[in-house]
């Protein structure tokens, strides 16, 4: 079997509402790239990753001069071809060969007639786990949903996603407001919520001394983790080293070179593996493999999916034996998917794994028409500014440019 032909379609798919972070905003939508392999056996093969617009297809459609002709089931040549750590000095391809490699793995998964979990194993469960998402929200302006900042307006939030979708671990997305707000949001959400287990991620904005701070703030809560609070890889080393919540990253480790670092330093508890960040499914499912022998903790992280990464994220779930956290999903923020079917549902907190062979999804392709259309109308947007901040942008570790309450 060889590749015949590659495609890649920018999409951008409407959010509920705008969600606020440390570094920026997602301005009431997310921009992902689809990409479509084609093969000479009439084999489709489905992959995503995130933003770009223009240039992530214009990435995608650079390599088809390494990819035509080669055979997907050849994937260790694929990593090589593309990822070569040299000629990646020049132009970073992890995260396109991600979505090159989802696609192969569906391909092979639809040859076979397996699931592509089954390339790596098997399952070991076929619920996985999820964690709400909770983000301070700009108001959407045609439906007014959204707009949450204060304690109340966050605990309903809370509430309401709990009710809906039955989570029962929750996530704060901090970093926006002056941290002892955002600490009373968080001990507020536990409290409203007995039982559940909470994390807080503040994406790395906080410098180590105000990360110390905070987890002393927040110790006897029920504490999954304490991820991201400052960045690199030695300021969470010493955070962990004057903390008693469990320290995790999806930002300071999401290579192997950097996991040997981790390893070696003891510099922090729990890795987040990221189908995209770590350049496909095979390679986090080999992260996982690493630090289930070496006893650190994992958990399967979001970067703002649509269905097909959604599809990745549940096959590595499904086969990592010490997945020791729900997962961390946007995907509820989506009004509308680009996937046969529509949107995956939650039951009682988890989701089900796709059951058809490959990553067990479908383009519809009305749908992939729709959003390629929408984007073309609304384009991209700033993901590293704030739409109610224009002169603000994000500076690491400073404690001083928080954003103000509206009420």
């Amino acid at each position: 079997m060889k590749i015949t032909d590659i495609k890649a379609t920018t999409v951008a798919v409407p959010l509920e509402a705008p969600i606020r972070h440390a570094n920026g905003c997602h301005w009431g939508r997310f921009i992902r790239t689809i990409v479509q392999v084609y093969t000479d056996e009439g084999i489709i093969g489905l992959g995503e990753m995130g933003g770009g617009g223009e240039s992530a297809e214009a990435a995608i459609h650079g390599l088809k001069s390494y990819l035509i002709g080669h055979d997907p089931m050849q994937l260790e040549q694929l990593f090589w071809k593309i990822c070569n750590p040299t000629a990646s000095l020049y132009n970073n391809r992890l995260q396109i060969h991600a979505a090159i490699e989802f696609a192969c793995l569906d391909i092979m998964g639809k040859k076979l007639g397996v699931r592509a979990c089954d390339l790596l194993g098997g399952t070991i469960r076929t619920k996985i786990p999820f964690a709400s998402y909770l983000f301070f929200r700009h108001p959407d302006e045609s439906t007014g949903i959204g707009g949450e900042e204060t304690v109340d307006q966050m605990v309903r939030h809370a509430l309401q996603l709990h009710q809906e979708h039955g989570f029962t671990s929750h996530k704060l997305k901090a970093g926006v407001f002056h941290p002892d707000h955002e600490v009373e949001v968080f001990r507020a959400v536990s409290e409203a919520l007995p039982g559940h287990r909470v994390r807080i991620d503040p994406n790395a904005i906080w410098s180590v001394e105000e990360s110390i701070r905070v987890a002393k703030a927040i110790e006897d809560l029920p504490n999954d983790y304490f991820e991201d609070p400052c960045y690199g890889m030695e300021a969470m080393r010493r955070l962990k080293s004057r903390c008693s919540i469990p320290t995790a990253t999806n930002t300071v480790v999401v290579n192997f070179e950097q996991l040997a670092a981790c390893f070696r330093t003891d510099a922090i508890d729990v890795i987040l593996l990221d189908t995209t960040f770590w350049g496909g499914l095979r390679q986090a499912w080999m992260a996982g493999v690493c630090c289930q022998k070496m006893n650190l903790g994992i958990a399967v992280h979001s970067s703002g999916e649509l269905g097909i990464q959604l599809a990745t994220m549940l096959h590595l779930g499904a086969t990592l034996p010490s997945l020791s956290f729900a997962a961390d999903a946007h995907y509820h923020h989506l009004k509308d998917d680009i996937i046969k079917g529509g949107k995956m549902k939650y039951q009682n907190g988890a989701i089900q794994l796709p059951e058809g062979p490959g990553l067990g999804v479908e383009i519809d392709e009305d749908k992939l028409k729709q959003y390629q259309e929408y984007f073309k109308e609304a384009g991209g947007y700033t993901y590293d500014r704030d739409m109610g901040r224009p002169d603000w942008f994000s500076i690491t570790g400073t404690n001083d440019r928080w954003a103000k309450l509206r009420v």
